[in-house]
């Protein structure tokens, strides 16, 4: 017997301006969604004064649930289209 942990896979994206790129992270981290970790903040200049533009992505990390089958293709099959399989166990 297999069992496995499988989680939703999601992405969000934000866009913020400011002048300060410590204070627009903050507010970018403050915007994550529960469940949800700010995996990337890229940013990049206005093209004039000093004004930046931060590319927040998000993706989904709750919604985990466990699954099993009896051997790995069974398992595999009962991923739902939208979800990942993230570990593997062995059970006896």
């Amino acid at each position: 017997m297999l069992k496995g942990l499988i989680r939703p896979v999601e992405a969000h994206s934000v866009t913020l301006k400011g002048e300060d790129l410590v204070e627009v992270r903050a507010q970018l981290t403050a915007q994550a969604p529960e469940g949800w970790d700010l995996v990337s903040a890229m940013a990049t200049m206005e093209k004039a004064g000093s004004m930046r533009s931060v590319e927040g992505k998000f993706l989904r990390r709750d919604g985990i649930r466990e699954i099993e089958a009896d051997d790995m293709a069974a398992l595999e099959g009962q991923v739902p289209e939208g979800w990942q399989l993230l570990s593997v166990w062995k059970t006896d």
